[in-house]
């Protein structure tokens, strides 16, 4: 018995000796490829940019492998792989932007008349055609893009702005035994730390709270969330967790606290959408792509090639800015364009069956006080069974998002309908103290998801946000539905897709995992505080800089002028509520933004955040670009009437006004005269209505100092008629609205307050030296 103790110690000894040999070989073998994979992933991208007029010249005169069309996410992604895998570098996580550019730009060279040899004509989804043109670039394959309207314009900038798995789509697959969803939720969480690793100046680790009010909700969503940080494993950003009702409210003290029993805090990944597609564009462009902006395909071109098929075999594209036409020949071409998929496709086969389904998503934007900085808030159960997401972002709330049928539109807009469901829904989680006004939405917009259509199912939310990927017969290559988080894995699959139709002959496999994109290189939770110290920028100011443009942030610094104060000692801010300042609009002519929209919408987020800030900012911009770009006054003007048009049509402002407009007026006999009174204090001549020019002499009066550009706005925030006069019905209005709470501030009411005769003297007040 004894000799059977020692040599079972033996063989256990020996076990673990053998084992420990083994993992230790496996464990420096890996430490070899970790850093071999951080040597390629430190490696810094190219410094220069090509202009767009460079870029254009190359895909009309160059071959390409691949062709793009679309400049969404995918589309980038799957150009940036591409790229990658001829570079030969380690990012496959970074691959499937790399690989979208590279199809983007192997899409605009086929239009070029320039034979593409992998071109995949990517067009619709943003995202998605920027992550598959970088898929396509990061293998090595000679890469073109081409994108109607600017990077990420549709759908990729107007999204929820997380990174997420989808809670949801795990309850759906658990309590349905549907692995197909589990699989999506498992590689989305694997995409999102991707994501997080390869972008950390712009995506990060973010809390979003679920509050419970029955207790026996609290295991039911506790053994979900957990399940959910299960799913991730090793990719798992940080642990869930249960909080009591005490500290829940001080975490979050705008919740309802009636019945409210405890919360749970989960992690998801929040981004800046629109910056994150340009950057995927950026990477690819260095990395070797062509891509290009406000380019749009009209024609897919195709040949015989002997077997008496047609193929495609490039693009027929025309230059938005400037009207020209010209072919770009490719190889393969990619279509990734999002909801504008079937589009697409009818132009290679108008009896072609649709395959997507788009889906209305609209969001508002509240101001800041209604969420906190660093807490995200989760419905798991509005009125109609969606969710509903409250989160803070730059300097705002965002509240979203509904999910209704739509068709196809360049021109998305939300609904009043839409917007009063989202406050409804937002009333229910709010502490009763805090009053969800119509007046307080600063913003409001709808993107239009690209969903794959179930023919057996009739309503967006049994429609999975996965993805296929469809081949025709004349080798037109489509990457249709997915979301913004799977972008990379979408581009990866696409490439591969096209190397086996198309016979390409990529350099390497696919290298987006792990490869960072432009402005990751060199930064640094911390480097803003060498912007503040280099250069004399307000904090705020520099850690914005410094987490939208990562370590190209010193060049958009070396860009800000003087102030004239004492501090800040650069960098004059486009409005003074946000932290946007000048410098960024001339960077923004350096990164292909061509129009006020680009910057307004995309290279700053304004328009998203406040439309009448942005309106506000507009004159300046404008200016600025005109001096960038040459515009001559007419130009400048038509930039101007466009992008009012798109504030109002596209951002909420036109709906805002309406709401206004079509308050009832209801007061008492009392409040009548009390407005009158009011009214009359700044129509000083009795004409009945109010000028320009009564309130010039009445702020003169009352000693406040006014701008001649403050007095119009002023005027046009309540002239309804738009007759450069407020009438006594129009001021009737804007007390109604203001009472009733669909309009929150306005200046013009605030000025009415008190009538010159009721107000103290400066020697009456105490005030003076």
């Amino acid at each position: 018995m004894r000799v059977k103790i020692q040599t079972i110690k033996r063989l256990v000894y020996g076990g673990l000796g053998l084992g420990g040999v083994y993992y230790t070989a496996v464990f420096l073998d890996n430490r070899q490829h970790i850093l071999a994979k951080e040597k390629i992933l430190s490696k810094p991208l190219p410094a220069y940019l090509p202009p767009r007029d460079e870029l254009h010249k190359a895909l009309q005169t160059e071959e390409f492998d691949v062709l793009v069309i679309g400049g969404g996410a995918t589309g980038c992604g799957v150009a940036l792989d591409a790229v990658s895998r001829v570079i030969g570098c380690v990012a496959t996580e970074c691959g499937v932007a790399l690989d979208a550019v590279s199809r983007v730009i192997g899409c605009v060279a086929t239009e070029c008349g320039v034979a593409l040899d992998a071109v995949s004509r990517v067009i619709g989804c943003v995202a998605t055609e920027c992550g598959v043109a970088l898929d396509a670039v990061s293998r090595g394959l000679k890469t073109g893009l081409v994108e109607k309207f600017d990077y990420s314009s549709g759908t990729s900038s107007r999204s929820t702005k997380l990174i997420h798995g989808g809670v949801r789509y795990l309850q759906k697959a658990v309590f349905g035994l549907d692995y197909e969803q589990y699989r999506m939720v498992k590689e989305a969480l694997k995409e999102r730390a991707n994501l997080i690793q390869i972008a950390p100046h712009l995506a990060y680790p973010f809390p979003i709270m679920l509050p419970v009010y029955k207790w026996w909700q609290v295991p039911y969503y506790w053994a979900g969330i957990k399940m959910y940080d299960l799913v991730a494993g090793r990719e798992n950003l940080k642990s869930s967790y249960y909080l009591s009702k005490s500290k829940a409210l001080e975490l979050f003290p705008m919740l309802k606290t009636e019945k409210l029993v405890g919360a749970l805090v989960y992690y998801d990944g929040q981004h800046d959408d629109a910056r994150m597609c340009l950057a995927l564009a950026l990477t690819a462009v260095k990395m070797g792509g062509k891509l290009t902006n406000h380019t749009e395909c009209i024609e897919i071109l195709k040949q015989d090639d002997g077997t008496g098929i047609p193929k495609v075999c490039g693009a027929k594209v025309r230059d938005i800015q400037t009207g020209k036409v010209f072919d770009i020949k490719a190889k393969c071409v990619i279509n990734a364009t999002g909801p504008y998929t079937d589009s697409i496709r009818q132009m290679g086969d108008p009896d072609v069956k649709y395959i997507c389904q788009p889906s209305s998503g609209v969001h508002i934007v509240l101001p800041d006080y209604y969420s906190p900085e660093s807490m995200g808030l989760l419905d798991p159960s509005t009125s109609d069974g969606r969710i509903i997401f409250f989160l803070p972002w730059q300097k705002v709330t965002i509240a979203g998002t509904t999910d209704n049928p739509c068709a196809v539109t360049d021109f998305p807009q939300p609904t009043e309908k839409e917007i009063q469901f989202i406050l409804n829904e937002v009333r229910n989680y709010l502490h009763p103290d805090v009053e969800v006004r119509r007046g307080d939405v600063l913003s409001a917009w709808s993107g239009m998801r690209p969903l794959v259509a179930d023919p057996n199912k009739s309503d967006t939310q049994s429609i999975a946000r996965n993805h296929i990927i469809e081949v025709f017969k004349d080798n037109l290559i489509t990457i249709a539905g997915g979301k913004w988080t799977t972008y990379r894995h979408m581009a990866e699959e696409t490439i591969d897709k096209a190397v086996e139709v198309c016979n390409l002959q990529p350099k390497s496999n696919c290298q987006t995992a792990g490869l960072l994109l432009d402005g990751a290189h060199g930064w640094s939770p911390t480097m803003f505080i060498r912007l503040v110290q280099d250069f004399g920028l307000e904090n705020e100011v520099a850690q914005h800089l410094a987490n939208t443009y990562g370590d190209k942030a010193f060049k958009v610094a070396k860009l800000a002028n003087l102030t004239g104060q004492r501090w800040p000692v650069v960098g004059k801010r486009l409005h003074q509520e946000f932290p946007y300042i000048e410098a960024e609009v001339r960077y923004a002519c350096r990164e292909y933004a061509t129009s006020a929209i680009d910057v307004i919408g995309r290279r700053t987020r304004l328009a998203f955040c406040n439309v009448q800030a942005a309106e506000e900012s507009l004159p300046r911009i404008i200016e600025m670009m005109s001096e960038e770009l040459g515009w001559n006054k007419a130009r400048q003007q038509e930039e101007m009437e466009k992008v009012k048009r798109f504030l109002r049509r596209e951002m909420g402002l036109d709906i805002k006004r309406a709401s206004e407009s079509q308050v009832p007026i209801n007061f008492s006999k009392d409040e009548i005269n009390m407005y009158v009174k009011r009214f009359n204090s700044l129509d000083s001549d009795n004409k009945g209505y109010i000028t320009i020019n009564d309130l010039r002499r009445y702020f003169k009066k009352i000693g406040e100092k006014v701008t001649e550009d403050q007095l119009h706005e002023i005027l046009n925030e309540v002239d309804l008629n738009r007759n450069a006069q407020v009438e006594m019905g129009e001021f009737l209005q804007l007390m109604s609205a203001l009472k009733s709470g669909v309009l929150t501030n306005n200046r013009l009411a605030k000025a009415s307050e008190l009538p010159d005769e009721d107000r103290i003297p400066v020697e009456r007040s105490g005030g003076g030296v």
